[in-house]
């Protein structure tokens, strides 16, 4: 009999440290969001300027941006309203740490920039893009309320 309290008892506290486990969403005071635009139908790629948004929501396990949809629709919906360009892919790249971001933007950025190792002529797929940029007072991300609903 007691074998069987003691399985259950230890079953128990189980149950309760996988549920302690479980990821949370945290708010946390700032994020560093920068967005990127871009086209099949057009050469033109856009970047916004890396932006500091404040009072934002994040998965504790995985440091994933609750809301990350919301934030590319943000730049999605300017490109709509105010640029009349439609049928534009918009994304968003983050994190906690400024320099990180300034990386993936740079990244990113390099991918659409001219390769001077190749020649003019066999610049295929790289070099043929314009590049704009976006600055703050022209787009400007919002933060998103992703607090778990009671």
């Amino acid at each position: 009999m007691k074998i069987i309290k003691y399985i259950t008892f230890i079953m128990l506290l189980s149950m309760g440290v996988v549920l302690e486990v479980q990821a949370k969403r945290v708010k946390v005071p700032k994020v560093y969001v920068c967005g990127f635009s871009a086209s099949f139908n057009d050469s033109l790629v856009y970047f916004t300027d890396i932006q500091e948004v404040k009072d934002v929501w994040i998965d504790t396990k995985t440091k994933f941006l609750l809301g990350r949809e919301h934030y590319s629709y943000q730049l999605k919906e300017y490109f709509t309203d105010s640029l009349q360009m439609n049928d534009r892919v918009c994304l968003v790249f983050y994190d906690l740490n400024k320099s990180k971001v300034k990386k993936k933007f740079e990244k990113m950025r390099k991918k659409y920039l001219p390769n001077p190792k190749k020649s003019k002529k066999n610049q295929e797929g790289n070099g043929f893009y314009e590049i704009r940029y976006l600055s703050s007072p022209d787009f400007k991300f919002q933060a998103v309320d992703m607090a778990p609903e009671q």
